[in-house]
């Protein structure tokens, strides 16, 4: 059985219409229903019901579907264990959102650049739903995503998603701002409740993190602004046009003051992403293996400068 009509299968149980496999995976409609056409010939089972102009997997369809993600997985570590011994090499199609591509994935490419010249690395800066949905249409091989603890969005399975690190969040708020210095505990978030908030305009994650973070403490937040980088979001605050929830990473900024948050348990969890099988590709493995030993040099370095700071 040809592993290219199980995906086309698989793309079909996805995306629901011909037309949609056939943008994704490049092949025209009419070869799309030929290449099912085949697949019930060679199983002897019917597989999608045709409706006029509709299709929809049947339930044998449906299950058939499920079995062959797998069988594809399969096939991708497979051919991973052939190359396993192979210098990594080619083209390695990487997206994540902008922090990871600044802190790890640019050292990262620059180490692999004089190590490994044979790999070429293309980065993207998405947002993790992007990512996770180019992971989908198989175009790019390697994702770095995140959620947050108070929603969990990515499971942690050891192969194809695989947890790297947690980075505690904090609030940034205008210098002047009348909140305590830490928060010890949920309610004295209160003291925000009449504050607008500054949230991420790409993706509704950073939105449902306020929202739960405020409602934790009983009360519902109003976001006023919204903007796409944390470099935008802090000049919010700065210009004391609202508060911000931001990983404990931000850098000084004149005009904002971060407050630590020990007494509500909310970390960002960072992901790395591949599809089922893909984890195994010997480019993919060498970069996240250089990402979490990037991420251990920043931790000690990070280590350091609190020491450094308790010294002085």
């Amino acid at each position: 059985m040809e592993t290219r009509l199980l995906r086309t299968l698989v793309e079909l149980d996805r995306l629901g219409t011909m037309r949609a496999v056939a943008e994704a995976t490049g092949y025209g409609t009419s070869a799309v229903s030929q290449q099912i056409a085949a697949l019930e010939r060679e199983t002897g089972v019917e597989l999608v019901e045709r409706t006029g102009r509709t299709v929809r997997l049947t339930c044998a369809g449906r299950r058939f579907a499920e079995h062959a993600v797998d069988i594809l997985a399969a096939e991708e570590a497979a051919r991973a264990v052939l190359r396993a011994d192979a210098e990594p090499a080619g083209l390695l199609k990487v997206a994540a959102y902008a922090a990871a591509i600044s802190a790890d994935l640019l050292p990262v490419a620059g180490e692999l650049a004089r190590s490994h010249p044979a790999l070429r690395l293309e980065l993207q800066e998405r947002e993790p739903a992007e990512v996770l949905d180019l992971l989908a249409h198989d175009r790019i091989d390697l994702g770095f995503g995140y959620d947050y603890s108070l929603f969990q969005r990515f499971a942690h399975d050891g192969a194809a998603v695989r947890m790297m690190c947690r980075t505690p969040l904090v609030l940034a708020v205008p210098a002047g701002c009348a909140v305590p210095g830490r928060i010890a505990v949920p309610r004295e978030l209160r003291t925000l409740e009449r504050v607008p908030w500054v949230v991420n305009s790409r993706g509704d994650q950073d939105g449902e993190l306020v929202s739960r973070l405020c409602g934790i403490a009983g009360f519902r937040p109003r976001i006023a602004h919204r903007a796409d980088s944390l470099d935008l979001i802090l000049d919010f605050v700065a210009a004391d046009l609202g508060v911000a929830v931001v990983p404990s990473f931000a850098p000084p900024r004149s005009g904002v003051r971060y407050v630590p948050m020990p007494g509500i348990e909310v970390e960002r969890r960072m992901f790395a992403i591949t599809r089922p099988g893909g984890h195994l590709r010997p480019g993919v493995e060498l970069v996240v293996d250089r990402v979490i030993a990037q991420r251990a040099r920043m931790d000690a370095a990070d280590a350091d400068a609190t020491v450094a700071e308790g010294a002085g």
